[in-house]
């Protein structure tokens, strides 16, 4: 590659360029990875939590509930009056340039739309559970969608700073190399050519 070009000053100059550019933006993608891979981690420590609060009132919201049908039988009809949650909204924020996911919704505590006169706590206690069951999914589904997003921008990341620093900036200095030693003869030539000329002049003028 670097036989191929021109051993020229202007050269030099353009490809010191290039070489800069190339060393900032393997600075640049290198710190942005490392970003993106701090983020990444904390939200992975995030989900963790989550699921252990998940799988815990899940338990609780299940024995309530198994507790309910015990007592009252089948919830088939309180279920059926229960209303639909519509508040679920997604917005999204950007960590150096990777869009995530950011999931909004409803937190209040739940009002029961069943009749309580023909429940019990055990029931009330299942429909709240689920519903801080239902939060904890959403902020789960959130995190894990930026989990996702996250390592595919680091996999992309990681790949473009391999390339410059394995593959273009080793090429740009081998060419850099090659125009800096090839000047540096044609310096030495063209010194070497103007001694023996001035010292024909100077034979001559003898």
């Amino acid at each position: 590659m670097a036989q191929q070009v021109f051993a020229t000053k202007g050269n030099l100059i353009a490809y010191k360029k290039s070489l800069d550019l190339a060393t900032m933006g393997y600075d640049l993608l290198d710190r942005k990875r490392h970003i993106l891979v701090r983020e990444m981690m904390q939200l992975i420590e995030q989900a963790q939590s989550i699921q252990d609060q998940i799988e815990l009132v899940y338990t609780n919201a299940y024995n309530s509930l198994k507790i309910a049908n015990i007592t009252l039988g089948s919830e088939a009809n309180a279920s059926v009056v229960v209303n639909t949650d519509n508040s679920l909204e997604i917005d999204y924020r950007s960590v150096m340039g990777v869009e995530i996911p950011i999931v909004n919704m409803n937190t209040e505590p739940p009002v029961a739309s069943y009749f309580i006169g023909d429940t019990n706590s055990k029931l009330d206690t299942a429909f709240k559970n689920f519903h801080e069951v239902k939060i904890l999914t959403a902020r789960l589904a959130e995190i894990e969608s930026s989990v996702y997003r996250l390592a595919t921008a680091i996999g992309k990341t990681q790949k473009r700073a391999n390339a410059l620093k394995n593959i273009v900036i080793p090429k740009y200095e081998s060419i850099l190399k090659f125009i800096t030693e090839s000047l540096e003869e044609k310096e030495r030539e063209d010194f070497s050519r103007l001694k023996v000329i001035k010292a024909q002049k100077e034979k001559e003028n003898n």
